[in-house]
């Protein structure tokens, strides 16, 4: 059941009304559907109204605008990815660079898991300052990337230890290329004769062998 059935409906299809702090989560909901269906920039804020089934000044008691129900569904998102990534680099257990590799695998199976909210991060062509809680929550994903990169680098001499913001932007990109391009939960992923997550342990063994770290 799409989520405009979910939370504008009732059993016998009777459009209902809202409960105060309700209509909000229902437009993100309603948003989230058509974002998988048509992508970030295929469908109009009325469209979401519509979905939800209340008139058209309703959802601007919580958004202004469409850009600012897009803004507040990315930094959801970027919450739940930094949460996943997180999560999977566990402080570094049971060794740095296994939880390096752990961060990368989550990575893809955020795309894969949640394609709609992946979507919103990175393709809704938001600015990264759109809203205070949006750059927030994107400093906070990118923030677990950054501690990976410091804790594996710790062991290497002065002179071999490149900057950990180079390096976590290094394998940013490299992580977000095999995500969007063959790793994404949608119609759009690539096929390639083998699975992403081999794709992207192999691109990051080669990564950490240039710095003399796949042995670490």
């Amino acid at each position: 059941m799409s989520a405009s059935k979910r939370a504008g409906e009732n059993r016998d299809g009777e459009k209902r009304g809202y409960h105060h702090g309700n209509l909000a989560e229902a437009l993100v909901q309603a948003a989230l559907d058509l974002i998988a269906k048509v992508g970030p920039a295929g469908f109009s804020f009325a469209e979401v109204t519509r979905a939800v089934g209340v008139s058209p000044a309703a959802p601007y008691r919580h958004f202004k605008d469409r850009e600012a129900l897009m803004a507040a569904i990315a930094s959801r998102g970027f919450d739940k990815f930094a949460e996943a990534l997180a999560k999977a680099w566990k402080d570094g257990k049971p060794d740095a660079l296994s939880a390096f590799k752990n961060v990368g695998q989550a990575y893809l199976a955020f795309a894969r898991k949640e394609p709609a909210y992946f979507a919103a991060m990175f393709e809704a062509r938001l600015s990264p300052g759109s809203t205070r809680e949006l750059t927030q929550a994107t400093e906070r994903a990118f923030g677990v990337l950054r501690q990976a990169c410091d804790a594996l680098i710790e062991g290497l001499p002065d002179g071999k230890r490149p900057p950990s913001l180079m390096m976590a932007l290094h394998v940013w990109t490299m992580s977000h290329g095999i995500a969007s391009l063959f790793g994404r939960g949608d119609a759009a992923r690539r096929a390639i004769p083998m699975t992403p997550e081999e794709l992207l342990e192999a691109n990051i063994l080669i990564y950490l062998d240039g710095l003399g770290l796949s042995d670490n």
